[in-house]
């Protein structure tokens, strides 16, 4: 017998550790994935403690070879199978692409799409006999190109692609897929990333939601149906904008406002 869990990748932290905690209170057992062990467990205990079945957390990096096999083995062992995903790991580099280091890049490359890709395939089979779901999580970047943040933004942009893509495939079989576009979130992301919010991108910081209001909304959102979810007025009014002004205009904006400092 195998129980149906819910397996959330990049746990230990951010978005990652706030969605675990909102699947947890809706009644769903977990398997928090992460490198952090143990930021790990020590997440495991406080949902634990807050009545919840205690996660059954599984230190890995994702992106190593054979991980989405070695993560279905350690799932087995612990006769749990995944009804959602919840692909959350992933991170960005600010500056320009000449002048970053390029095995950095292929390594966000590798952890935002060939990673997240790789975890979903595996999975689908056992997704799709649970009537469950998954939620990529990407960002306000996925809807427009980002010079200053270029792979980032094109990374976002494959997984905002292959989420809606699946959604319509999948919703005959009753698995719901959505894709998850913060804007800003109060997480230590921007300092792995390099970016901050003085100068031009000050104007960003209205659109900063605690990460705790974020996972609900990307919670809710999949439940829903929804495919694809941007949390926060401000930043669905930027999704929009951004839309809809000239890539003549959009373009040296963004270039501006993410140069580094």
């Amino acid at each position: 017998m195998t129980r149906p869990v819910a397996v959330v990748t990049g746990a230990s932290d951010g978005i990652g550790a706030a969605l675990a905690r909102v699947f947890a209170a809706n009644g769903h057992e977990l398997a928090l994935v992460a490198r952090r062990g143990e930021r790990l467990e020590a997440l495991a205990d406080e949902i634990a403690a807050n009545g919840a079945v205690r996660p059954l957390p599984i230190e890995l990096d994702v992106t190593t070879e054979g991980a989405a096999d070695a993560l279905s083995a350690r799932l087995a062992e612990a006769s749990a199978a995944p009804q959602f995903l919840v692909n959350n790991a992933g991170f960005g580099l600010m500056g320009r692409a000449i002048d970053l280091d390029a095995a950095e890049q292929l390594g966000m490359v590798d952890l935002n799409t060939r990673a997240l890709t790789a975890l979903t395939l595996r999975f689908l089979p056992s997704i799709v006999a649970a009537k469950g779901g998954v939620l990529n999580v990407a960002s306000v970047a996925a809807f427009m190109p980002g010079p200053g943040f270029a792979v980032y933004y094109a990374t976002k942009a494959y997984v905002r692609s292959l989420s809606e893509a699946l959604s319509q495939e999948l919703k005959p079989l009753g698995v719901k897929v959505a894709c998850l576009c913060p804007g800003p979130v109060q997480t230590g992301f921007q300092a792995r990333a390099g970016f901050d919010f003085s100068g031009v991108m000050g104007a960003m910081k209205p659109a900063m939601l605690p990460a705790a209001e974020v996972a609900r909304q990307g919670y809710e959102g999949l439940m829903a149906g929804k495919r694809v979810i941007v949390p926060g007025l401000v930043n669905r009014m930027f999704v929009w904008g951004s839309a809809a002004a000239p890539r003549a205009l959009l373009l040296p904006l963004l270039a501006t406002a993410q140069k580094r400092r």
